[in-house]
């Protein structure tokens, strides 16, 4: 049986400590970070399994590459509304936000409910999830209706204005991604990117012509 011990050991050798300066340039945290890969931490998830228990364990260590692992082994059926909310909590680099969102928290029923209450708070990488979740789902999901997302257009243009670098990032991402699902996604992204331009802001006036001149020139 995998256990916490064994699996802490493994990622530690895995380790390489010479890539910390480098991810740091990428904006990457790199406290309680030893240096692994996703390519390896995925390989090493496959060859643990799913397992609920232990991706609490991996959690709780509050190194990133055990908390990205715990977010590729844990168990979506067994995922509660209280665990994403206790985890989101927990984020404090913007690749552990996007990978448990894109692991886990995107395949839980209540990611949209999260979307709707994380992107109203102050703290910078608990509203990211909220347009990181919207990003993954629109790159993921591809049963999803389009009402679905327009449904989100005033959460996108409320997030437009935010400055923090890790936010308005995942607004741009979210945007993007929702224009990129099909054409008539592509033609309401354009127009809502169009509207969030009018904004006086020069955060929201960036993502938006930034979305429209990358929506505008693709071909769905």
């Amino acid at each position: 049986m995998t256990t916490i011990k064994t699996v802490l050991k493994k990622l530690k050798t895995m380790a390489k400590p010479e890539n910390l300066k480098g991810m740091a340039k990428f904006g990457i945290a790199i406290e309680n970070r030893l240096g692994v890969s996703v390519p390896d931490m995925r390989k090493l998830a496959k060859e643990i399994g799913k397992n609920h228990s232990l991706a609490i364990e991996l959690w709780k260590t509050n190194i990133s590459e055990a908390m990205i692992l715990a977010s590729m082994i844990d168990e979506h059926d067994k995922l509660t509304e209280k665990q994403m909310d206790d985890w989101v909590k927990d984020f404090n680099s913007w690749d552990v936000c996007d990978q448990v969102c894109m692991n886990l928290f995107e395949k839980s029923p209540s990611a949209y409910k999260k979307i709707t209450e994380w992107s109203k708070r102050k703290e910078e990488f608990v509203k990211r999830a909220a347009y990181a979740l919207i990003a993954c789902i629109a790159w993921h999901d591809k049963k999803a209706k389009d009402d679905i997302f327009t449904g989100l257009f005033s959460i996108i243009k409320y997030g437009a204005t935010d400055e923090r670098n890790f936010v308005k990032k995942a607004v741009n991402w979210a945007l993007r991604n929702i224009g990129k699902r099909n054409p008539a996604l592509n033609k309401s992204a354009i127009k809502l990117a169009e509207e969030i331009e009018k904004i006086n802001s020069k955060i929201a006036k960036r993502i938006a012509s930034d979305a429209i001149r990358e929506l505008s020139c693709r071909e769905l």
